[in-house]
């Protein structure tokens, strides 16, 4: 057999949507290229441990007019499973984990934390491809955007994940993105999209949101390692609680390209057109008031406005592990507490599984919002995670887990305040690996 039939025969036999790579487009959520993997056995795991948790807060001031401050000593259990597995012509990518936590003398802040990354791809035919990515999750305290997963081939960042949750509250979310890409030619491909999320929050007293969106994409191969783009969004949500929704219509512009076999740099940049109405409450002037008995009338505020918006990600990947820093500036739904703002991010992580004993993960990230709805003023946060693992015996790890956040706001006084958790344990996973931790 000559090299040239073994070179077709390989191709034909090897997965059909592994024949495109090319630097990672950030407007289709892709994980960065060098990342990718055809198979990372499923494997699960279980955790006990025990911490400490500084910053608890319930929606709700206390006696003194300030918010609530409450430190606590925790224990937890925690589960999950992971892995990744290709057929000919399909992908899945799964990684989900559970946490229940509990509170000695502080009940009011026990909980159970779910998060879900799952990825599907399928070869419809040999240019056309589907893929459906979600996000979903539970919880009562956010400690920040999880890292790049092996597990999933997609960057949770480029999906709907609530951020900047302030308040130790029961906080419901998914997202769901279903895209069909065509391989029109080696370097011209296309992409439609559509988009749904939707967050619910326990208490009465913050807002959830849940909206749709549309995207299309077209993307040109300039050389084997770089792609240029252009794209174009549209996005509606609906607030519960309130009256108030907002649309965005975004052009962007896309480039990617590897600098390297294990450095890639990929960005979008453009403007978003926001229109956000919301129905709020307005005194009424006293004369008026003692005439028609009533002292405040709804008025439907309504503004809009051009932004400029943008995303970038420059990735480093080795061997066992795999570095990043990304940033952006886009217009979200808020926090709950907040409505439509204008949100600026920037973050980096490091993930590390060693051959024998060691796994790390951590992260770190600044955000800075500004709320265009119902309150005007400046808020955000900055957050970093740590978590490391050190086989002690077989099927048996150490666990060391560090969070923190610290909230700012130069507007609201209340909303400056810090919060972090500590928690030691072990964890126990089959394989003679250390535990894969994302």
């Amino acid at each position: 057999m000559t090299f040239s039939k073994a070179l077709i025969l390989f191709a034909v036999a090897a997965p059909l949507f592994a024949q495109y790579g090319g630097p990672a487009v950030l407007t289709r959520g892709q994980a960065p290229a060098a990342m990718a993997a055809s198979q990372i056995d499923f494997r699960p795991f279980l955790n006990l441990s025990a911490g400490y948790d500084y910053g608890l807060n319930g929606v709700g001031i206390n006696p003194n007019g300030t918010g609530f401050n409450v430190s606590s000593y925790t224990t937890e259990v925690a589960a999950g499973v992971s892995g990744l597995h290709s057929w000919r012509h399909t992908q899945i990518g799964l990684d989900y984990s559970f946490a229940l936590h509990h509170y000695p003398g502080h009940s009011f802040y026990d909980g159970f934390d779910q998060r879900m990354l799952l990825s599907i791809i399928h070869q419809l035919s040999r240019h056309v491809v589907v893929s459906v990515r979600g996000n979903a999750g539970m919880f009562t305290q956010n400690f920040g955007q999880p890292t790049l997963p092996q597990a999933v081939p997609f960057d949770p960042a480029t999906t709907y994940i609530p951020t900047n949750d302030f308040f130790n509250n029961r906080t419901l979310y998914a997202s769901t993105q279903a895209d069909i890409q065509v391989q029109k030619s080696t370097r011209m491909s296309y992409m439609a999209g559509v988009d749904y999320f939707v967050t619910s929050r326990r208490s009465d007293a913050l807002y959830g949101d849940k909206g749709i969106g549309a995207r299309g994409d077209v993307q040109y191969r300039i050389t084997r390692r770089s792609t240029i783009g252009l794209g174009y969004n549209y996005t509606h949500y609906i607030f519960t609680r309130i009256f108030s929704s907002t649309d965005l219509n975004s052009l962007v512009g896309s480039y990617a390209i590897r600098l390297s076999r294990t450095v890639e740099l990929s960005a979008t940049a453009g403007a978003t057109r926001y229109e956000t109405k919301f129905i709020q409450s307005v005194p009424v002037d006293p004369a008026i008031a003692a005439l028609i008995g009533l002292t405040n009338l709804n008025q439907i505020s309504y503004s809009k406005n051009i932004v400029s918006t943008g995303t970038g990600r420059l990735s480093y990947t080795m061997k066992r592990g795999v570095l990043f820093i990304n940033g952006g500036r886009a217009v979200t739904p808020g926090n709950g507490l907040f409505l439509t703002s204008t949100s600026n991010t920037v973050g980096t992580g490091y993930n590390y599984t060693a051959l024998r004993h060691w796994s790390l993960s951590a992260t770190a990230s600044y955000n800075r919002s500004t709320s265009l709805g119902n309150y005007l003023g400046d808020y955000g946060s900055y957050s970093a995670g740590l978590n490391i693992s050190r086989q002690v015996a077989r099927y048996t790890h150490g666990i060391l887990t560090l969070g923190a956040n610290k909230y700012r706001s130069p507007d609201f006084r209340n909303y400056n305040k810090w919060a972090y958790s500590v928690r030691l344990g072990l964890g126990f996973s089959p394989g003679d690996i250390p535990m894969r931790l994302w």
